[in-house]
């Protein structure tokens, strides 16, 4: 069974100073930062590694998605991150042992 590891992207950053620090300097290279660390866990431990971002927009953006690369995504402007991780979880623990990390009860 493949191991899932679902990844709210802010409160990982939020919860991490050196992440947030540089976050707060410039907000994407705070969010390329944990997906450099991301990608070098899902590369060491076997778990296949999804990063989900609050986004902006009309549609859901993804990028990645493979051996080397976790699947980083983006919610719409009307739903959040919590949500799109939320029915990430669901359809995979069917087939799939999955975790999730976020601060968000």
């Amino acid at each position: 069974m493949e191991r899932v590891l679902i990844v709210d992207g802010h409160s990982a950053i939020h919860a991490t100073e050196w992440l947030h620090d540089v976050h707060r300097g410039h907000q994407e290279s705070g969010r390329k930062a944990l997906v450099r660390e991301l990608t070098e866990f899902q590369n060491l431990s076997g778990y296949y590694v999804v990063i989900v971002f609050d986004g902006k927009g009309n549609t859901r953006g993804k990028q990645g998605g493979n051996e080397k690369d976790p699947l980083v995504m983006y919610s719409r402007t009307n739903e959040t991150a919590d949500r799109v991780i939320e029915r990430i979880a669901v359809q995979q623990s069917k087939k799939h042992d999955v975790q999730v990390a976020s601060n968000d009860r």
